[in-house]
């Protein structure tokens, strides 16, 4: 059983910039047909400083970084045993290739179902720009099979 005193614990924050190459690579390779992620010209005509970030890019932030498999350490949970259970995003403004943005994550809840079969963990993070504001808000539900 993950122990609950992990409940309100912040994650290392992660920081990224984004880089315009590897948008539009992730972009291509999900199937983005929308030029605003692809094409700077029409990214631009629409009135943005840059490609817009893929909405799901952002997710990966952390995984890149390694603050989940640290957190999945510190937690002993084996990756083997977990299932993505969910992730929503809530964004509050465009994200655009070349800025940089910080990720904070905290683990909101620990939670188990079927008599302890399955453990929930739910972790929200806050993604801010170099001004400090809030741009995205993410959340991620892991389910471990026990």
């Amino acid at each position: 059983m993950i122990d609950k005193k992990w409940i309100g614990h912040e994650l290392a924050a992660t920081t990224m910039v984004l880089e315009r190459g590897r948008l539009c690579a992730f972009a291509r390779a999900i199937g983005e047909t929308d030029p605003l992620y692809t094409d700077l010209t029409a990214a631009r005509d629409a009135g943005h400083a840059d490609l817009l970030v893929p909405p799901t890019f952002l997710f990966g932030a952390e995984l890149d970084a390694g603050t989940v498999d640290r957190m999945l350490a510190d937690l002993d949970i084996p990756i083997a045993r977990i299932l993505h259970g969910e992730q929503s995003f809530t964004y509050h403004q465009p994200v655009c290739a070349g800025e940089t943005v910080t990720v904070k994550s905290r683990i909101d809840d620990i939670f188990d179902k079927k008599g302890g079969a399955l453990e929930f963990l739910v972790k929200t993070s806050e993604v801010r720009n170099d001004n400090d504001e809030l741009v995205a808000e993410l959340r991620t539900v892991l389910v471990v099979r026990n």
